[in-house]
């Protein structure tokens, strides 16, 4: 089996853990390709990372690192197996003690898939010039760039106007990432089976504007309002941004890929919610009492 490897330089014990890797390797029937960030802390010479022979990818870090190595497959549907190493990894698999089990059920394929909805965005231009942004699996938003400042869109999906939006910036998020940024700015938690997108505002400035749950299926299309069209920006998860004009759209659909991510025995998505979001917990308060 090959499996690249996605890593976050910074996390301390990495170059520990890969040399455990590496010496594993081979009794597993596995082959390891590195990204080229990662070279340095192998203790033997690794192949880099090519995408057309890989059978799955490994990442190594948190869910900013999952994110980034799912945007890396280039709409190929192999197994994404991420390996927390550091606090919440919420989309992660294992844990980094669980890592050496976790390879082993990888190289025997003893694993299940939840195939997660991919957000592909373009921004068209007074001219109809396009250009496409990478693929999103957890959200794309439109915000200031610099100085924090209300700024003003205009929303349409499918065609259909719902309106201007007078906020901070605004989310689309995937039900991936509905557990992300959009949770944090006050959006639902909407689990990974149910086809659905939600656009949530940043700090609105009105409390007429509610998050809004619109089918997969569904396009939209966000444009500047004049006079508020400086220094904005679109994001794809956080990672990669890309600045837009007063003349420029912004639209926003469902990806035909996905994204595999692997699993592992009966840990459900609401246990996972319930550990990493510390969804319910009132131990806190009751130790306070």
């Amino acid at each position: 089996m090959n499996v690249g490897v996605v890593g976050n330089p910074r996390y301390v014990g990495l170059a520990a853990i890969l040399s455990g890797m590496a010496a594993r390797a081979p009794g597993l029937g596995i082959a390891f390709y590195t990204e080229p960030e990662l070279a340095p802390f192998w203790d033997r010479p690794m192949p880099p990372v090519g995408i057309a022979n890989l059978d799955a990818l490994l990442t190594l870090g948190g869910d900013g690192t999952l994110l980034r190595g799912a945007r890396s497959l280039m709409g190929k549907a192999f197994p994404v197996l991420g390996v927390n190493l550091g606090r919440v990894g919420f989309h992660t698999a294992a844990t980094r003690e669980e890592l050496d089990i976790a390879l082993t059920r990888l190289a025997a394929r003893d694993f299940s898939i939840e195939q997660r909805m991919v957000l592909d965005t373009e921004i068209v231009g007074a001219r109809d010039s396009r250009f496409t942004l990478p693929p999103a699996l957890n959200d794309v938003v439109v915000h200031k760039a610099g100085v924090a400042r209300m700024i003003q869109l205009g929303v349409k999906v499918d065609g259909q106007d719902v309106g201007p939006y007078s906020a901070d910036g605004l989310i689309i998020a995937t039900p991936t990432g509905s557990t992300a940024y959009s949770l944090s700015a006050g959006g639902p938690i909407i689990a990974p089976g149910v086809e659905a997108m939600v656009v949530t505002p940043i700090c609105a400035h009105t409390l007429a504007v509610r998050p809004l749950v619109i089918a997969s299926t569904s396009q939209l299309r966000i444009e500047p309002i004049r006079d508020w069209t400086e220094d904005l920006l679109v994001s794809v998860d956080g990672q990669q941004a890309m600045t837009i004009g007063p003349d420029d759209a912004v639209l926003v659909r469902r990806s035909p890929n996905t994204v595999h991510l692997v699993r592992f025995g009966s840990r459900s998505y609401f246990s996972r919610l319930r550990e990493s979001l510390r969804w319910g917990d009132l131990a806190e308060r009751d130790s306070l009492q």
